[in-house]
């Protein structure tokens, strides 16, 4: 792990405790809920599902033989189905997680910023 990596690690691990009042010393790095994304749960494993299928029938196609740019078309759809999930989640993770820090204040806040512009980061590579 790079130093850069190891920064990163450490600040998710201290934001994510400190979305849930758990100290930076907690047993875990990623606490279990409520997380952001907790109100619409059900609606994020339906759109995950139909993600899947997607994927499932772009393994159709090349067990088919389908043309290639068809199939690239397809790729293309299903990226844009997770970068839309992504961003959705990456949302209420702003609205819950940042905004909870934000009222907290202190080092907090700078921790969700990071994490959250360290996210942002890993989205705009793929």
């Amino acid at each position: 792990m790079t130093p850069t990596e190891a920064t990163v690690t450490s600040t998710t691990e201290r934001a994510a405790a400190s979305c849930h009042g758990d100290t930076p010393e907690a047993d875990h790095a990623h606490p279990s809920g409520p997380h952001g994304y907790s109100k619409q749960k059900d609606q994020h494993l339906k759109r995950l599902r139909r993600i899947e299928g997607q994927i499932r029938g772009l393994q159709r196609m090349v067990e088919e033989d389908v043309y290639c740019i068809d199939i690239l078309t397809q790729v293309s759809a299903g990226t844009k189905a997770l970068q839309s999930f992504a961003l959705q989640l990456l949302q209420e993770h702003l609205r819950h997680c940042v905004a909870d820090a934000a009222l907290k204040g202190g080092t907090e806040i700078d921790a969700k910023v990071e994490e959250a512009s360290a996210a942002i980061a890993r989205l705009l590579r793929t």
